[in-house]
């Protein structure tokens, strides 16, 4: 059985984020041979008093994904740098297409993007009402409005002039760029629901989900398989939410990629983060995760 290419989660929430430990654990990422490094999308932790954090969401700060991504391209030269999820509607398509399409060129092509609405059900961690709020953007917008905002985005990267008329977005004829390096950017979409699934079939290069049970992962990718769906699928990881010896955390992460493997995974991204906070630590997590898997090394 292959093993799913592996990728790392960046040092993106407080109180150990910041420049120096994004280098550290990206360069180390690079180094060790891994395929990938990645950043997600939390625009804030509510605090009011309807708040029920039973999903165990960390209580702090999340740096923003895309600027976490850019410096660590700025300072590597081979890995992916993927988002995963981007929640896409929280930003005009215009200036989201630009701000992936700089990343991308930025990095020399090395962006890969997963892709959300805000949540594919109405239960946190999923979906956060006190975001849409906070952002300016109905929860309506989900379903029509998130498809329209891909087509959008996607009509940017195209050959200028562009022009884009839709029920919730346009965009006058322009010239729109920078243009991404390949013409486009891979959108790997984030769905749980049957529905959002086959719709990332027919609409997406790729579907992206986080593994919280594998039986129902199963399922989800065996709907997106289904409904067509050829693309890349790459499925986030959580070996454990405590801290892990280095031996402890080598062998979580080996079960969950035979699962990922089992139900047909291309990629794995490992939740480091939830861990061991501090990025030495969790460099000597994968350092001795990159031994036993024996990665050759770039």
């Amino acid at each position: 059985m292959n093993l799913p290419r592996i990728g790392v989660n960046l040092p993106y929430l407080d109180p150990y984020a910041g420049p120096d430990a994004v280098v550290a654990v990206a360069q180390a990422t690079e180094r060790l041979g891994f395929h990938a490094v990645s950043a997600s999308d939390r625009l804030l932790i509510p605090t009011g008093p309807h708040w029920n954090n039973d999903a165990g969401l960390p209580e702090s700060h999340a740096w923003d994904s895309l600027e976490m991504l850019t410096w660590a391209a700025a300072h590597t030269r081979r890995i992916r740098v993927t988002t995963g999820i981007l929640n896409s509607i929280f930003q005009p398509p215009v200036i989201l297409a630009r701000r992936l399409a700089t990343l991308d060129r930025l990095s020399g092509g090395r962006l890969d993007v997963g892709i959300g609405q805000g949540g594919g059900t109405r239960l946190p961690p999923f979906y956060i009402p006190e975001e849409f709020i906070a952002a300016g953007v109905p929860a309506s917008r989900r379903g029509a409005g998130f498809v329209e905002h891909i087509a959008a985005m996607r009509v940017c990267w195209a050959a200028d002039p562009v022009e884009f008329s839709g029920e919730h977005y346009r965009i006058p004829l322009s010239m729109v760029g920078p243009k991404p390096c390949a013409g486009t950017i891979p959108l790997f979409i984030g769905a749980i629901t049957r529905h959002t699934i086959e719709r990332a079939a027919r609409i997406g290069d790729g579907y992206i989900t986080t593994a919280v049970d594998w039986d129902d992962t199963r399922v989800h990718l065996r709907w997106y398989r289904a409904a067509g769906g050829t693309g890349t699928v790459v499925v986030n990881v959580i070996p454990a939410r405590h801290p892990l010896s280095p031996s402890a955390f080598t062998d979580a992460v080996l079960r969950e990629l035979d699962r990922a493997a089992a139900v047909g995974a291309d990629e794995v991204h490992i939740a480091l983060q939830l861990l061991s906070s501090h990025p030495e630590q969790q460099i000597e997590l994968l350092e001795a995760l990159a031994t036993e898997l024996d990665l050759p090394t770039p």
